[in-house]
């Protein structure tokens, strides 16, 4: 018998009521095992949506012997506290997307995590959905060598009085989306990027920001160009060109576990459709979460993927703040016993084999 992975939610969020709750519920190898809210009250109510026996505040959750690992869904400028308290309690963690803030707070989340011999893994659930690896057979068959990745995810208004236009939680769309487009253009090249470049439209009242434009270059020369935003016509893809065709993808992201995607390529201007199966991502996201937690061969690359996509989202940040084009041209080594012999690595050079972990040192140009 397959022993379950028994979940407890610290945050009673939307997309924890509408994806990963039902996703964790649906799963063969993880239980629904406790509900933390920052009151009793709205737990409760959780609690009694999804037929869990177990609520409380955070704090009953992490000090709950029954629970293995957590689902962090607080707000962004609070997942660093509960992750490391989470770590702390010998919880694994899937921390709900963005990770964090800055740099310097992953490397603590990931550092704490490693301490107490828990796993560490960001809630991006588009890599788990089919369609991206047809999408990758289709560029070896049909696009050939890549040239570019072009993609755009907006939504129509969000009234202002909406928890992402709060700036000191970790508000705004950069925060909240750009994470997509960045960590699917990484996923598509199968590298990391060199450049960064990242311009935003500030909202006067909130100072968060509404949209954002994310420009990357990688050491191939390949360029990524994403736009994300607030109070726009609905978008939701992405698009490849490479030396031998065109391809586009018409839901990249959030995508209907009942929905078969359809995956469009251009070749001597005639268009073929090909459709991905449907699938619901965040189950596939609770089932590999499940495994690397279960797995005695620790492979640490989510939580190497994890510092890569908060060093670069970093980066896009201060890009923006000093409006400047940043030279990603150094290398990130692995902490002492962090990622064991696992290196990280930015741009060209050569490896070296040292055990600490050097502070990234981005340029302007």
């Amino acid at each position: 018998m397959v022993k379950l992975l028994k979940i407890g939610i610290i945050g009673c969020s939307n997309i924890a009521k509408t994806s990963v709750i039902p996703a964790i519920k649906k799963s063969r190898n993880a239980e629904l095992i406790f509900i933390g809210s920052r009151t009793k009250k709205r737990s409760k109510e959780f609690a009694s949506k999804f037929h869990c026996k177990n609520f409380g505040t955070y704090d009953d959750v992490l000090s709950s012997t029954n629970t293995d690992a957590v689902y962090i869904s607080t707000p962004i400028a609070l997942h660093e506290k509960w992750v490391l308290e989470s770590a702390k309690a010998n919880k694994h963690v899937l921390c709900e997307k963005s990770s964090t803030t800055s740099f310097n707070s992953a490397q603590k989340m990931v550092s704490t995590t490693r301490k107490h011999d828990v796993r560490l893994m960001e809630a991006l659930m588009f890599k788990f959905h089919p369609s991206h690896n047809l999408v990758k057979k289709l560029i070896k068959t049909k696009i050939g060598s890549l040239f570019s990745f072009h993609s755009q995810y907006g939504f129509p208004h969000i009234p202002r009085s909406n928890i992402r236009f709060q700036k000191n939680l970790g508000g705004g769309i950069f925060n909240d989306a750009a994470c997509y487009p960045i960590a699917a253009s990484r996923m598509i090249f199968e590298d990391e990027p060199i450049e960064i470049l990242v311009s935003q439209k500030i909202d006067k009242k909130s100072q968060t920001d509404t949209q954002s434009s994310i420009y990357l270059k990688f050491d191939k020369g390949q360029i990524a160009h994403g736009t994300v935003g607030y109070d726009l016509e609905y978008q939701n893809f992405y698009s490849i060109w490479g030396e031998k065709g065109f391809l586009q993808i018409s839901r990249a992201y959030n995508i209907p576990y009942n929905m078969k995607p359809k995956i469009s390529i251009t070749n001597h201007q005639k268009i073929i459709s090909h459709y991905a199966l449907p699938s619901n991502h965040f189950v596939g996201m609770i089932d590999n979460f499940t495994k690397i937690c279960t797995n005695s061969k620790k492979i640490f690359n989510e939580e190497k993927d994890l510092l890569f996509q908060a060093l670069i989202m970093d980066y896009g940040r201060k890009s923006s703040h000093l409006n400047n084009l940043f030279n990603l041209c150094a290398r990130l080594i692995a902490c002492p016993g962090l990622l064991n012999d696992t290196f990280l690595y930015f741009g060209p050079g050569k490896l070296t084999n040292e055990l600490r972990l050097r502070r990234f040192i981005a340029t302007p140009l």
